[in-house]
């Protein structure tokens, strides 16, 4: 019997030559802890389906006389997982099926920036309804799993934007392993990006190659090295470092660093108006208390342009995911401009040690400056101009 599960509302051109290599590199060695494959239920007995409702409504509430932007909607979002077959060598099939339907966000008041619940027509009217699915073939030996098909990766230098009605999503080759305890390697080939509000695949994405791990060096220390290149658009590369210092039961200080270097495309600059090298970078310190989370922090942008990430390629972004930003200051403004920096504090309060588990509150206020001065036509901060974002948010998914 499948469970189910319902819940309400979350240039390194070379690794694509090499993929298959790195594949047989790590099945040939020894692994350190457990085989997953040799442990398998089968196809059936490991798998799962799993059911998402998700209620979403986003405004925005321009000044200086623009009309306001809306949209609303109802998604239902329906995953399924497989088990692998026994023996040796596993094998199973991934899906997913998505549907949203609009409740509001009709001509005029959709097509705005950052919200993109509905693709619009040609006449400007927003979808009524949006309906997708997609598929996944995978192979599993030992902890390696290589998958080919439709993909949601989560890692710094690529994530599928999860964060509207649907999801985003990628077709492609992935391979994820686990064979040694502590360590997690990541590679992929991505040949196509499907829109969150679209059924199409036409974002304009050639290809996107990625490479990396993860490492849980002891209980405290942890840190990631990614690195991508995405055809004809940039070079990335990221490092990120986390670090957990309990000092008594319910108490405890995080240490976060990440950052990225990036450089793009001479075409690619040029058509943007902008320069081609970025550096980025945040750290911030968490004190948790109890329920209780305060959190300053401080991010820093050097170089000849702003960080560029997100978007799809059809509409001059860069296409490997909206969320691939895991920097401090990153909320509605992400503080991402050329030579900016910028320094936030927050206070988190979890509502599970109330009683309401699932439930979280989070109010920050960041504040960024650019010294840069302005290029021609392209760069919308003044010399010295700075800018201010206070957050308010509150979630609660069902545990």
């Amino acid at each position: 019997m499948i469970p189910l599960n319902i819940s309400t509302d979350r240039e390194v051109p070379s690794v694509k030559k090499e993929l298959p290599l790195i594949a047989l590199g790590i099945i040939a060695a020894a692994p350190a802890f457990a085989s997953q494959q040799s442990t398998s239920q089968g196809f059936i007995e490991d798998s799962h389906l799993d059911l998402f409702l998700r209620n979403t409504y986003i405004k925005r509430d321009y000044r200086d006389g623009l009309p306001d932007k809306a949209e609303w909607g109802q998604g239902i979002i329906a995953t399924f997982e497989s088990g692998f077959t026994q023996g040796p060598v596993g094998f199973g099939v991934d899906g997913i099926a998505q549907y949203a339907v609009r409740l509001d966000g009709g001509r005029g008041r959709s097509g705005a920036g950052g919200i993109d619940f509905f693709a619009q027509d040609d006449d400007g009217r927003a979808k009524s309804d949006l309906a997708k699915f997609g598929a996944t073939a995978k192979m599993r030996f030992s902890n390696t799993v290589l998958s080919y098909g439709s993909q949601r990766p989560m890692l710094p230098i690529v994530y599928a934007d999860d964060s509207r009605l649907l999801y985003e999503s990628y077709t492609g080759t992935m391979l994820t392993s686990r064979e040694i305890d502590g360590l997690e390697i990541n590679a992929g080939y991505l040949t196509d990006q499907q829109r969150k509000s679209d059924d199409s695949h036409n974002s304009g994405l050639k290809s996107l190659t990625f490479g990396g791990a993860s490492y849980q060096f002891n209980d405290q220390l942890s840190g990631a090295l990614y690195a991508s290149h995405v055809e004809d658009v940039l070079n990335k590369q990221y490092l990120g470092l986390n670090y957990k210092q309990p000092f008594a039961t319910d108490q405890q200080l995080i240490v976060d660093f990440n950052g990225y270097n990036s450089r793009l495309n001479q075409e690619y600059a040029d058509a943007n108006g902008t320069g081609r090298s970025n550096s980025i970078w945040s750290l911030a310190a968490s004190y948790i208390w109890d329920i209780h989370t305060f959190k300053v922090a401080y991010q820093q942008s050097s170089g000849s342009t702003g960080y560029h990430y997100g978007g799809y390629q059809n509409q001059g972004g860069v296409g490997d995911g909206g969320n691939t930003i895991w920097l401090a200051n990153s909320y509605w403004s992400d503080f991402n401009g050329e030579d900016e920096r910028s320094w936030q504090a927050s206070y988190g309060l979890d509502f599970a040690g109330l009683g309401v588990p699932g439930l979280s509150w989070t109010t920050a206020y960041v504040r960024g400056i650019t010294l840069k001065p302005p290029r021609p036509a392209t760069v919308k901060n003044t010399n010295g101009s700075t800018r201010c974002s206070t957050r308010c948010k509150t979630a609660w998914r069902k545990i």
